[in-house]
């Protein structure tokens, strides 16, 4: 079979999928993406560049619009060339947030094309408006619904979506929900594990630590409100304050993923740790910016509380990983978190904005170590039932792309 994935930042969502495909005779795979140094045996790399322009001349409401639709053309000129060097896929599977997927399929009218519609924007009730400290960037209704024509013409485009979660498809319209899957990528639960016998040294000092001494961790991809960077931070003066052993290990770059940026030359980290001088004990908390794979699994597995939070919004592959691992979570109580994490059950949970409950959560965690087992225990088992790539989701992606191959409706959408 001969398949072509379209994403930006390759291979991003569809890593996992794509090293399967790849793994086996007869497959042919074509990614299309912007330059990165990434690789993968069995794909080939056909990248388009990054659009550099600046300020763009139209309406306000019309910049991502006019950006998603010079990228699709873009992308689209890339496949015509696939075309004219004679490859055909047999199936095309992209993300449609950028506008990479809007005009594939004039080009390949006739191949099926499966599109991952991750988020669909609302101006009440989800991000935006969410954290009153911050304003988004979308804090205008009418640029917002501008925003969603991108979905809405992707959609129109495609012949099927895939969405991560249950919550993220239920953002959508009805009449998009109906050809939605919901299929998240999945994790290799056999590398990201518990380990009981695991230690993880600290950049810079050189410190190594293990699952006997008290280390809290907090991941994401950069250090900025959406994921409650702010919100943590405040809570450990208390924390550290009473829990005399607690480290506190904290990995994420500081640029911006989402959202508003900070003020011109600073960072989110910066302006939380001017706002709490000398409150904080800086010896005990490590910032370790970004790490590589298995390093990042070994703080995983030697964390004793691990803390997620976010608005809103797409849900972290970190959160999913921090279960397979067997990690004691305290999730903020919002609709992404809660419909993995169950308070008591397999995880904690904490109202977003309370850090100084968040601080009494992490520190009750680190007082009943034994009796939060259990915990722990429901988090991997969580994990192994609903989002283990190999042997759950990995035969669904099968089962979807088969259906799509063959012409037939797939499944209706859980």
């Amino acid at each position: 079979m001969n398949y072509l994935f379209i994403h930006q930042n390759f291979p991003a969502q569809y890593r996992h999928v794509v090293r399967h495909l790849a793994s086996q005779a007869g497959n042919q795979i074509y990614f299309i993406t912007q330059p990165n140094e990434n690789s993968m045996s069995g794909v080939y790399k056909v990248m388009y560049p990054k659009d550099q322009r600046g300020p763009i001349n139209c309406h306000a409401y019309a910049v991502e619009l006019e950006r998603a639709i010079r990228t699709g053309a873009t992308v689209a000129e890339v496949c015509r060339g696939l075309h004219e060097r004679g490859f055909r896929p047999d199936l095309i599977v992209g993300h449609s947030g950028w506008g990479e997927t809007l005009f594939v399929k004039d080009v390949f009218p006739d191949v099926p094309l499966l599109a991952n519609f991750e988020f669909y924007y609302h101006a009440h009730g989800v991000d935006v408006g969410f954290d009153p400290e911050f304003e988004s960037i979308f804090h205008d209704p009418a640029r917002l619904r501008a925003r969603n024509g991108i979905n809405l013409m992707a959609f129109q485009g495609a012949d099927w979506g895939h969405s991560a979660t249950k919550w993220q498809r239920s953002l959508h319209p009805p009449e998009m929900q109906s050809r939605i899957s919901v299929l998240h990528e999945g994790v290799d639960t056999d590398l990201a594990r518990p380990k009981p016998r695991v230690s993880f040294t600290l950049p810079g000092s050189g410190q190594v630590v293990t699952r006997r001494d008290e280390i809290v961790t907090y991941v994401a991809r950069n250090l900025e409100p959406y994921r409650g960077f702010h919100v943590f931070m405040r809570s450990l003066p208390q924390l550290l304050r009473r829990r005399k052993r607690a480290q506190v290990v904290i990995v994420g770059g500081d640029g911006v993923s989402y959202g508003a940026p900070p003020p011109p030359r600073s960072t989110f980290r910066e302006m939380l740790l001017q706002e709490l001088g000398g409150k904080l004990d800086l010896k005990r908390v490590h910032f370790v910016g970004m790490l590589d794979y298995r390093a990042y699994l070994n703080l995983l597995q030697v964390s004793s509380v691990h803390v997620y939070l976010t608005y809103p919004f797409v849900l972290s592959w970190s959160l999913i990983e921090a279960l397979a691992c067997g990690c004691l979570i305290v999730g903020s109580a919002t609709a992404p978190v809660l419909e993995v994490l169950r308070d008591g059950s397999n995880g904690l949970t904490v109202d977003f904005f309370a850090h100084r409950q968040l601080a009494q959560v992490i520190e009750g965690a680190l007082d009943q170590s034994e009796p939060m087992q259990a915990l722990r225990t429901a988090a991997r088992s969580t994990a192994l039932t609903q989002f283990d790539m190999k042997r759950l989701l990995l035969p669904r992606w099968n089962a979807l792309f088969d259906d799509l191959l063959n012409g037939r409706q797939p499944a209706s959408p859980s």
